[in-house]
C-alpha cells in the first residue's frame, strides 16, 4: 500500500524530470506510470532475496552439521532460521513464484554475499535469541523477519538490488517497510499457498487503486497548470524575484495549486502541511517557511475566484481569511 505522501513525492520527482529533461507531459505520465508499478518488482525482488537468503543459511547449517570435526560455531548452529512452518508457507505460495519467476532473478550469482551476510548475522544477538521451544507459525514468522530486516540493511546485497533500476536505491527502504509490515500482517488462518501475493501497489484493491489514480490525475493537472502557477507565485512575492526562487519550491506550489483546485475531498490545510513536508525532504531549510506563506495568500485568491470548491467537514481554514484581514 502506497501512502498518499509518498505518491506526492513520486508526482514531484516526475514533475522536474519532465521540466529539466524537455519531455512532453504524456511522456512523463507514461513514465510515471511505469516506474509506480516497478515498485511492485522491487518488492518481489526483496522478498526473493529473503527465500534465497535463507536457502543458503540453510545450507550453510547442513554443511557444518556433515562436518567430520565440527567446530564449536557449528555445534551451535540451528535450523530454526529455516526449517519453519512461516518460511514454508512463503516458498509455496504460486502467486509468488510467479512473479520471482517473472523478474528473471539469478541471486545464484551474489551467494557470495548471502554467505558473508549469514556469517556476519549467526555472530550478532538477534540470531543467537532465535532458538524457540514452540516451531509454531507466529514464532517463525518473528525469525524470518529479523533476517529479512538484517538482509535489507546489508550493503552488499542493497547494491545488487540497485544496479537493476537506478530509481530503487531511492526507493528501497520505504519497500522494505512495506515488505516487513506486511510480512507481519500475514496470518496462518487466512494466508495459503493460493493467496494473492500482496503487493507495494496492488490495484485489486479498491484503496490502492484509488490512491493511484489521485496520484496520475495530480500528475497531470500539476503539468497542465504551470503556466498559471508561475503567475499565481509572481503575483504574491513579497520581496522576491521570481528568478531567485528553488525551481523544487516552484515545483511543490504547482503541485498545491492542482490539488487545492481539482481534488475537492481534500482540506487545503492538508494540502499545504503536505507540501511543507515535501519541501523538507526535497528543498532548502527556509522553503518550508516561504512556501506556507505563498500558499496561504494563493488560497484565498482562489476562494475569492471560486476556484476552490471543498466538500466535508472542516475543509476551510478561517484563520487564512482573518491574515488578509
Amino acid at each position: 500500500m502506497l501512502s498518499r505522501h509518498f505518491l506526492r513525492s513520486k508526482v514531484l520527482q516526475a514533475v522536474y524530470a519532465n521540466q529539466f529533461g524537455e519531455k512532453d507531459p504524456q511522456t512523463s505520465e507514461k513514465e510515471f506510470d511505469d516506474n509506480i508499478l516497478k515498485l511492485n518488482d522491487l518488492g518481489v525482488v526483496q522478498i526473493s532475496m529473503l527465500l534465497h537468503g535463507l536457502a543458503v543459511a540453510g545450507q550453510i547449517v547442513i554443511d557444518g552439521s556433515h562436518k567430520l570435526l565440527p567446530d564449536g560455531q557449528d555445534y551451535s548452529d540451528n535450523t530454526d532460521l529455516t526449517d519453519n512452518p512461516f518460511l514454508h508457507r512463503l516458498a509455496d505460495n504460486y502467486e509468488l513464484h510467479k512473479l520471482i519467476d517473472r523478474c528473471k532473478i539469478n541471486w545464484e550469482v551474489h551467494d557470495g554475499l548471502f554467505r558473508k551476510a549469514f556469517f556476519t548475522f549467526r555472530d550478532i544477538d538477534a540470531y543467537k535469541a532465535l532458538n524457540v521451544e514452540e516451531h509454531d507459525f507466529e514464532n517463525t514468522k518473528s525469525q524470518v523477519l529479523q533476517y529479512f530486516r538484517f538482509l535489507v540493511n546489508d550493503e552488499g546485497l542493497r547494491s545488487a538490488i540497485a544496479e537493476r533500476s537506478l530509481l530503487w536505491d531511492d526507493d528501497f527502504d520505504q519497500v522494505a517497510q512495506y515488505n516487513f509490515m506486511m510480512l507481519k500482517t500475514l496470518s496462518e488462518d487466512t494466508f495459503t499457498e493460493d493467496s494473492p501475493w500482496p503487493l507495494m501497489c496492488d490495484n485489486r484493491e479498491e484503496k490502492d487503486s484509488a490512491d493511484y489514480q489521485f496520484a496520475k490525475q495530480l500528475l497531470h493537472d500539476t503539468l497542465a497548470g504551470r503556466a498559471e502557477c508561475e503567475q499565481l507565485i509572481k503575483k504574491h512575492l513579497q520581496g522576491w524575484d521570481y528568478e531567485r526562487v528553488s525551481p523544487m519550491d516552484i515545483i511543490i506550489i504547482n503541485i498545491a495549486i492542482a490539488e487545492f483546485t481539482t481534488c475537492p475531498s481534500i482540506p487545503e490545510r492538508v494540502t499545504v502541511d503536505e507540501c511543507i513536508e515535501l519541501s523538507k525532504e526535497y528543498s532548502t531549510d527556509r522553503s518550508k517557511l516561504f512556501i506556507n506563506g505563498i500558499l496561504d495568500r494563493i488560497i484565498i485568491e482562489l476562494r475569492a475566484a471560486g476556484r476552490i470548491n471543498k466538500s466535508g467537514r472542516g475543509l476551510f481554514d478561517e484563520s487564512l481569511i482573518n491574515q488578509e484581514d
